[in-house]
């Protein structure tokens, strides 16, 4: 009884005392936020020469937007680009996001908007202009 004792202490000593598990927010807007930093990566990539990589729909997720469910169903449905493994492990997490957007997390989020040309072209963030004196 002493050894189960001490191992339980062992372990819970050993495991960090934030380790919550994520929220389905947390959860769905890190996976969003990889997968649009994942395709602008693939858009620039060098070593990606396909043609069809230039035809894919833009791929930039708010997922306050509920147009952000139309877009990752286009995404994934979007024909060609099999032969591309970048573009196939993409589209497996744009699945992935969208399963948990309409099951798992289907009643704990909330969305701000509907406007999809938000999702066609994304805001960038303002320039901090400098003021400087003469």
């Amino acid at each position: 009884m002493k050894m189960l004792l001490l191992l339980i202490a062992l372990l819970s000593a050993a495991l960090p005392a934030s380790a919550a598990p994520p929220t389905c927010y947390s959860r769905v807007l890190s996976l969003s936020k990889e997968i649009t930093e994942s395709f602008k990566k693939l858009q620039t990539s060098k070593t990606v020469q396909d043609s069809c990589v230039e035809t894919l729909p833009r791929l930039y997720l708010d997922i306050h937007n509920y147009c952000v469910l139309a877009k990752l169903r286009d995404f994934v449905a979007y024909p060609g680009c099999d032969r591309v493994v970048e573009v196939n492990e993409l589209k497996e997490k744009a699945r992935s996001l969208y399963t948990i957007l309409i099951s798992y997390c289907r009643r704990d989020l909330v969305f701000l908007t509907d406007d999809c040309n938000a999702l066609e072209i994304p805001i960038s963030p303002p320039i901090e202009h400098s003021i400087t004196e003469s």
